[in-house]
This record gives structure tokens, C-alpha cells and sequence, in this order.
């Protein structure tokens, strides 16, 4: 019986592998030793697939021959903003790119998002192009960390498979071109006269069309949205800017020295507005439904125009600060916001707006109020006018206040008294000072 046993195990056991499609057979053993190892061949050793078989061609697809790519993908853009146009790619295939090294930006509603590189390497190629809509997490580009490119795949048709087109013979040729002589030319119609009355439109060439910016878009529809929701009032007013200016002037330099920034008109304004906002609470609350919200805190808007459409970031506790932290704030806000970095955060909220469009030479204008604020302040350039003061026409620097405000909830009275209050601090800068 024993000896039967071991001619059993000493006999080699055959397994065969069927593949389906193919039908490829291979046989290979395993031969088991009483008290000894096992020895098996590898996969590769034993062949089971032919070199070229296309299970392999088909699953090498797949896959990297090196295992070294990454992928750059568009990151998370904020709670609010759920998807984003690629808008440009800043680098192209085969460059070398950096880690963190930004590669595409994504335009939103809002701000600009950096698409940036997860390793050091080589951009193999770009999966998405210019102009798509893309969410947080979709694939941008593949980078190789060994800085190797794809390998262009074999051409699978041979060029003896080619079949090239025999020439023509001279008499096929003879004939084309008899065939072509007898047929006539249709005569071209003459282009219709235009009318008289038809109006001369200028051509087509000379228009250019470019698809709107995806900030450019959601401020349009912002501002229309305001229009539409808001029973908008525009009141006025002008202020004498001597004493301001001159506080400036005489000022400046200590200021700039002590605190590191240049002293502006814009803090004067942005106190006044605090001012004027604490003497009207009104003005700085809002309709939500059937209820009035009113604001505890005042944070002040500023408008900013920049290359790529109108921002407004926010001056938070505006009411808590002084001149010199609140020029500190408009200049790193407003660096920010031509930059491109400004964040969404630094953009949100807001209890009150303040549009300068002075800087630009505007005289007069009636701005729109930022919803869901209920008023907004336009500030204009200042002009040299003869004033009546004292009896005697003397010059002075005055600029025109516009208040746009929602006349649902702020009557005209709260208004002028709110524009008052603005002209008198202005005006007279010490009330800040003394709060009267």
C-alpha cells in the first residue's frame, strides 16, 4: 500500500489552462516530493499567452509602463460655487513644471482658482480644453514625475497594406480635359442692388465676438436681479473736500512714517459712512420676507474694478477701526483683488457699499445697490466750482454723494439725513473726533 502511495505522488499532476476565444492550451506540472519542495515554473516561464496576443495588447492600455503619473485635477472652489470655466492653460505639453507650480486657472462667479501641479515632472499631455466647464476633482492634465513622455503607440497597419491609386492614362486624361472645354460657364448673377431704404449695416469682418466671462456674467446678473427685486431711489448731495484735503496734506508724512501706509480720502469716507449708518440704523438693515433685519455690526463694501469685471471685498468691523487700519485693509484688499488672489470669504457678507467712481473722472452717476444690502454710496471727482462762502464767490474742491437706496424700506427722510451726516463729518472732520 505505501509503496502504491508513492508511485502516486512521484506521477506528475497536468493542469491545463483553456483560455476562451483563443484556444490556447499550455500543460504544465508540478511535481511533489514526499518531504521535499515545491517547484512550479512562473507565468512568464511557462508562456501561457502568445507575445502577441491581444488580451496583453488590451490590457496595457491601462495602465503606465512605469507607474509614475499623476493627474492634476481642479480643486475645491468654495462652499458656494459648485463648478467653474477653464479659462487658460499657463504651460504646455513636454513643460517642465515645479510641485505647487500653478499649470491652468479656473474662472468662476467669483474669483480665480489655480490649478496646480501635485508633483515635479513633465506635462505628458492636457485631458481638458479651454473653455470647458469643469468641477472640483475633474482632471486637468497628466504629469510624469520621471519626466518621460508617452511613447507614441505602434502603427498596426503595414504599409504593404497600402493600396496606392494606379496614375491615369494619357487618354483618360485627353478626355477630362475635352469634357471639361465643351462645358460652358453658368454666368455668375449679378449681387442684388440694396434698396433704398435698406440700411448700410457695416460688414461682418469688422465685429469681433468673444463669450463673456464667467464673473462678467454673474455681475450682470446680479445687478439685473437688483433691478428687478429693489424700488431704487437716488438722492444727492455735495460736499466741500478744504478741510479733508488739507488734514491730508498737513498730515500725510507723519502718518506714512508712524504706520507704514499713504493717508486717502477713502477712510475719511468709510468713517462717515460708520457715522452716518450709527445716526441711521435704517440704512444699514434689510428686508428678509415680511421682516426687517437690523445690523449690529457694520461692514463696509468697496467696490473695485479690475481687469477682469467688478469685485467687492469687505472691511469687516469697520466701525472698530481707525484711519490707519482701515487704509491698511483697503490696500491689501485692493492689491488683492487686481492680483487675481482675493478669496471668497474676503468677498462675502457686507452691510453697506461704497463706490468710488471718482478715481475714474465720473462727475455724477446713480450706482446700483449690492444685493442683499439696502443702500449704496457713490462717491464722484472731486472739481474746483465757485462757492458762495462768507458772502464772497471763492473756489473750492466739491464733490457730488449719491445714495441709491430701497425705498421699500428707507424713506427719503433717513436718506438726506444719512447723506447730512456724511457732508457735515466730511466737511468738518473734528466731529469725528469730538462725535457730534
Amino acid at each position: 500500500m505505501a509503496s502504491r502511495i508513492a508511485r502516486l505522488i512521484r506521477r506528475p499532476v497536468s493542469t491545463l489552462l483553456l483560455i476562451r476565444g483563443y484556444g490556447q492550451v499550455r500543460n504544465f506540472s508540478h511535481h511533489i516530493l514526499p518531504g521535499g519542495p515545491v517547484s512550479s515554473k512562473s507565468l512568464k516561464e511557462v508562456g501561457y499567452l502568445q507575445k502577441a496576443s491581444p488580451y496583453q495588447l488590451w490590457s496595457r492600455s491601462f495602465a503606465s509602463d512605469n507607474g509614475d503619473q499623476v493627474d492634476a485635477v481642479v480643486p475645491f472652489m468654495g462652499e458656494s460655487i459648485t463648478d467653474g470655466t477653464l479659462a487658460a492653460f499657463l504651460k504646455k505639453p513636454g513643460d517642465h513644471v515645479e510641485v505647487d507650480e500653478t499649470i491652468a486657472q479656473i474662472e468662476t462667479d467669483k474669483v480665480t482658482i489655480d490649478v496646480a501641479s501635485p508633483e515635479a515632472g513633465i506635462i505628458e499631455k492636457f485631458v481638458a480644453k479651454e473653455g470647458d466647464t469643469v468641477v472640483p476633482g475633474t482632471k486637468v492634465a497628466v504629469i510624469s514625475k520621471s519626466g518621460s513622455s508617452l511613447s507614441k503607440a505602434p502603427s498596426t497597419k503595414k504599409s504593404e497594406d497600402v493600396v496606392l491609386p494606379s496614375p491615369p492614362t494619357e487618354k483618360e486624361v485627353v478626355e477630362k480635359k475635352k469634357s471639361k472645354a465643351e462645358k460652358p460657364k453658368a454666368p455668375s448673377p449679378a449681387p442684388p442692388k440694396p434698396s433704398a431704404t435698406e440700411p448700410q449695416l457695416p460688414p461682418k469682418e469688422r465685429e469681433r465676438r468673444v463669450p463673456m466671462t464667467r464673473l462678467r456674467k454673474r455681475v450682470a446678473t446680479r445687478l439685473k436681479d437688483s433691478q428687478n427685486t429693489f424700488a431704487m431711489l437716488t438722492t444727492f448731495n455735495e460736499v466741500d473736500m478744504t478741510n479733508l484735503m488739507k488734514l491730508r496734506s498737513d498730515y500725510k508724512d507723519a502718518f506714512f512714517e508712524k504706520h507704514g501706509v499713504k493717508l486717502g480720502l477713502m477712510s475719511g469716507f468709510v468713517k462717515g459712512a460708520v457715522s452716518g449708518l450709527q445716526n441711521q440704523p435704517i440704512v444699514n438693515a434689510v428686508i428678509d420676507g415680511e421682516d426687517i433685519i437690523y445690523r449690529e455690526y457694520i461692514d463696509i463694501s468697496i467696490a473695485v474694478g479690475t481687469p477682469k469685471g467688478l469685485v467687492v471685498p469687505v472691511i469687516r468691523n469697520a466701525d472698530k477701526m481707525n484711519f490707519a487700519e482701515i487704509e491698511k485693509e483697503i490696500s491689501t484688499l485692493a492689491k488683492k483683488a487686481n492680483d487675481g488672489t482675493i478669496s471668497i470669504d474676503e468677498m462675502a457678507g457686507g452691510s453697506f457699499t461704497i463706490s468710488n467712481g471718482g478715481v475714474y473722472g465720473s462727475l455724477l452717476s446713480t450706482p446700483i445697490i449690492n444685493p442683499p444690502q439696502s443702500a449704496i454710496l457713490g462717491m464722484h471727482s472731486t472739481v474746483s466750482r465757485p462757492m458762495v462762502v462768507g458772502g464772497n464767490v471763492v473756489p473750492r474742491p466739491m464733490m457730488y454723494l449719491s445714495l441709491t437706496y430701497d425705498h421699500r424700506l428707507i424713506d427719503g427722510r433717513e436718506a438726506v439725513f444719512f447723506l447730512r451726516r456724511i457732508k457735515d463729518v466730511i466737511e468738518d472732520p473734528r466731529r469725528l473726533l469730538l462725535d457730534v
